[in-house]
């Protein structure tokens, strides 16, 4: 799972220097344009794949077993993902207000920091366990947030940005981990959906609420209010490794699906 989104974030680093270019040169017409055009690239890579068609039908008694399995871990998910949400919708917008520049660094740091976690570390969440990975990498990532809101400089808001894309980077595959290992084997796919469906619902709903915060507190007000709430999703794991320790240590294994 780690390398899920490495490809997007790859695309993150290089489009924002890309599209500054391009908007300086050329005029918001040519970001339009790209935009609309590049993914058509996407069609290429998919002609030699050939469709496959195997109907299945969900039982509503398997949907609701997944998802009392993996909403813990799915919750856990949603609070980090709002440190990720602050910055892409408002890091921006904080830099001008600083009159920091150039503005496309944040982004390319970000995608930059979260690649490299998912490409060098991205193996712990197997070898140490999930949990573990996922407290960790959500401590890191509050620091990061910390950071900015504390940043008296454009260096320092860049290292608060490094570090939270770092922190993030891992508590994805860390939490979907636990996720994987309580949802019953035969419906892992419709596990995985649900689980990514928590970090879906957190960034539509994040970036509105992160902007009354803005608009009544100041733009710096946002990092320190999605620090806090990252900061909260570490109670789950912590819980997590908790419960793992109480049924090693009475010799009761853990049920996959509790």
């Amino acid at each position: 799972m780690a390398w899920v989104g490495t490809a997007l974030y790859g695309a993150f680093a290089i489009g924002a220097p890309v599209g500054t270019s391009l908007f300086s040169r050329f005029g918001f017409i040519a970001i339009a344009s790209g935009t609309a055009l590049v993914p058509l690239a996407a069609l290429i890579a998919l002609l030699p794949f050939t469709v496959t068609s195997r109907r299945t039908r969900t039982q509503p008694s398997a949907v609701a077993s997944v998802v009392r399995a993996v909403w813990q871990p799915g919750v856990a998910l949603a609070m980090s993902g709002v440190g990720f949400g602050a910055i892409t919708a408002f890091i921006a917008l904080f830099f001008v207000d600083r009159a920091w520049a150039p503005i496309w660094l944040a982004f390319s740091a970000l995608s930059v920091a979260f690649i490299c976690g998912r490409l060098l570390l991205g193996g712990l969440a197997d070898r140490v366990g999930g949990a573990k990975v996922a407290l960790v990498c959500i401590v890191v990532e509050s620091v990061g947030l910390v950071l900015i809101w504390l940043a008296p400089s454009m260096l320092v808001a860049l290292a608060g940005v490094v570090l939270s894309g770092l922190g993030y980077s891992l508590v994805y595959p860390g939490l979907g981990v636990e996720a994987l290992r309580r949802a019953p084997s035969e419906n892992r796919g419709l596990a995985m959906g649900t689980y990514t469906a928590f970090l879906d619902l957190s960034l539509g709903v994040s970036g509105p609420l992160l902007g009354l915060v803005a608009g009544s507190a100041g733009l710096n007000a946002i990092f320190i209010v999605s620090a806090v709430i990252v900061f909260g999703a570490a109670a789950m794991p912590l819980w997590l490794l908790r419960r793992s320790a109480s049924h090693q240590a009475t010799g009761v294994p853990l049920r996959s699906t509790s």
